[in-house]
């Protein structure tokens, strides 16, 4: 949906309708695009070349898109997975374009995470794939969203991780071990999963006689694998390193963290005051044992997605991600004061001790897209790169 339909709804049913039905969020997302519509040409946003509410990509909710659009796009992750490596020189264990995004994400874990860039630099890797999905593999739409308090009770039984062919696959098939360790050593007990993923569009049929399965197989990593079991990659970070992709999807992560007090604690909240407070609260306060709602999301998956480093290699992290993103976007549109400012050093938790981050630092992206500044990547309605909104 272009945001020309959008536009003329909401003069005519009120914001509050469009949001996707069961979305606790609404009420803000609601109050988001009213404030957003509020300074529409009116110069809040400066300069921002030919992007408008009118035309701008939306992004939405995996649980409101049809059947045929979500095997669209498990279809393009499937193409990119087939697409030869752009940086085998760089990271000899690369077998296609999907693991292109894997090793940029490795290679800079240590100044992406707990840094003054981290929101941004998502943001501008979601982009980025969201790009190569549609320019590289014929994706029609744009990139849709895990929202998190959806089937928060359980996520497994939710549309993204029910296993069909129209979900992003599910659990990983029951293997023994001792549980998860996640950021600032929680622990998380295991679950139902922790083996391979067999089921859904990244599984793969590979008897003609029976119908026996076998997941995605991944290459690079595991750098530093938060759930037990999972063996670091002996070769190094960006090593061949063939395995399945595995989960164990955990309704214990999920009903501990990903509450709407949390995030409404991020866009309306105490949380909200300012960027600082902001990216502290979602990335998580794990001197108090609090996960915050970036890292559960990631531990809610588990199996591959555990791995701070390689996490990348799940195709749900962009889904995840992209929520992320939203949460961000959805704090700006409500804070407008505030939306540009940065907050934080260029190593992560500034270990060790490193300058402020600023607005000229680039983000590095190649080869998945130019490298660019901060300041370019603040607003998703600025035009050069980002134009877009969330639903």
């Amino acid at each position: 949906m272009r945001f020309l339909n959008l536009f003329a709804a909401l003069s005519l049913y009120g914001a509050t309708a469009l949001a996707f039905e069961g979305d606790e969020l609404s009420e803000v997302q609601a109050q988001a695009i009213e404030a957003l519509q509020a300074v529409e040409g009116n110069g809040t946003f400066g300069k921002r070349d030919s992007c408008t509410l009118f035309n701008a990509r939306v992004r939405r909710d995996w649980n409101s898109l049809s059947g045929s659009e979500k095997k669209a796009y498990t279809s393009a992750v499937n193409c990119l997975l087939t697409k030869p490596s752009k940086l085998t020189d760089f990271a000899p264990g690369a077998r296609s374009r999907y693991d292109d995004f894997v090793a940029v994400h490795i290679n800079q874990t240590l100044s992406i995470h707990g840094t003054g860039n981290f929101l941004t630099w998502h943001r501008y890797f979601t982009w980025a794939y969201e790009n190569a999905l549609r320019q590289e593999c014929g994706y029609n739409g744009y990139q849709p969203y895990w929202n998190w308090l959806s089937y928060r009770e359980d996520p497994s039984k939710s549309p993204m991780f029910d296993g069909s062919e129209t979900s992003m696959s599910g659990n990983g098939v029951f293997k023994y071990h001792n549980g998860s360790t996640s950021g600032g050593g929680v622990y998380i007990p295991s679950g139902e999963g922790g083996g391979c993923v067999t089921s859904g569009p990244f599984a793969k049929e590979r008897n003609t006689r029976l119908t026996i399965f076998s997941s995605m197989t991944v290459h690079l990593g595991p750098v530093s694998p938060g759930i037990d079991g999972l063996a670091v990659n002996p070769g190094g970070p960006l090593a061949y390193n063939p395995r399945c992709l595995s989960r164990d999807i955990s309704a214990w992560t999920s009903q501990h963290w990903m509450t709407p007090e949390n995030v409404l604690n991020l866009t309306v909240g105490a949380a909200a005051e300012n960027i600082l407070t902001f990216q502290n609260e979602l990335q998580g306060r794990f001197g108090d044992g609090f996960l915050g709602t970036h890292t559960s999301g990631h531990f809610i998956v588990n199996g591959e997605a555990s791995d701070l480093f390689s996490s990348t290699n799940d195709p749900t992290f962009f889904l995840h991600h992209a929520m992320v993103d939203r949460v961000y976007w959805l704090w700006q549109a409500l804070h407008l004061g505030e939306a540009f400012n940065i907050a934080g050093t260029i190593t992560i938790l500034n270990t060790p001790p490193s300058r402020d981050a600023r607005l000229d630092d680039l983000v590095i992206q190649e080869p998945n897209a130019p490298n660019r500044p901060i300041s370019d990547l603040l607003n998703t309605l600025g035009g050069s790169p980002l134009c877009y909104i969330y639903l």
